[in-house]
């Protein structure tokens, strides 16, 4: 229960946000940053080590890169939503219905482990929550902050803030039907898709290979934040 209570309000949080300081883009961006660095220290630390020190690690890796070929093809359908554009899209060229099947498919897998998840506060859970944040607060900022015209639009804005809201316990309602034994399997593409999104988030923030300190220390803040909870949870 407190599993899809934090799910659902950390959508919700970040919607509030993206509504009332959603044309703050610097903090989207940072929002961002910061939680890559916490999302690839959760996949390293946390995932990639659960999924290889299972009994089918051999054939593991496969699933990995399935799940980086996953996100790819879903960024088709969300334009990159997940790592902050945005703001290159006017209400016409990225259709509603595309980037509601994209984010619900990507919050649905990452639910799908969760069944199996033995502590309540996972590392893995946190790192799905920190996650939800900084797309949610892009998604308000996209529905609440478009053109006027998208503002009449409340109904749909709602019904895809829901669909995002509810997509991650609806993958644990269903992950609770499967056998465990295929926890790795699940464990391993979602390792690959938050692989994918953190390393492209970190990458496209410095795209003038110029050093920048404050990306630098929201990524090693994001860092120490995983540390900290891995410690935490494995004392």
């Amino acid at each position: 229960m407190t599993t899809v209570l934090l799910l659902i309000l950390s959508v919700l949080a970040g919607v509030f946000l993206g509504k009332y300081f959603g044309k703050k883009e610097k903090l989207a961006k940072n929002l961002l940053i910061l939680s890559a660095g916490f999302l690839i220290t959760i996949c390293l630390n946390e995932v990639f080590p659960q999924v290889y020190t299972s009994s089918e690690s051999s054939s593991l890796g496969v699933f990995v890169i399935a799940g980086v070929l996953l996100q790819m093809i879903l960024e088709a359908l969300t334009k990159g939503f997940e790592h902050g554009h945005f703001h290159h899209h006017n209400e016409h060229n990225i259709l509603p219905v595309a980037l509601m099947i994209g984010l619900f498919i990507h919050a649905f897998i990452e639910g799908i482990p969760l069944a199996n998840e033995e502590h309540e506060l996972s590392p893995y859970l946190l790192g799905i929550v920190f996650h939800n944040l900084p797309i949610s607060f892009i998604l308000g900022a996209f529905l609440f902050n478009g053109k006027k015209e998208a503002k009449s639009t409340s109904y749909p804005s709602l019904l895809i803030i829901a669909l995002f809201a509810l997509a991650s316990p609806m993958g644990m309602l269903l992950g609770n039907y499967f056998n465990p034994d295929l926890q790795p399997y699940f464990l391993a593409i979602v390792g690959g898709i938050f692989l994918h999104i953190s390393s492209v988030i970190i990458f496209e923030s410095n795209k003038n290979h110029n050093i920048d300190w404050v990306k630098i220390g929201l990524v090693v803040l994001g860092v120490s934040l995983a540390l900290l909870m891995h410690l935490f949870h494995h004392h």
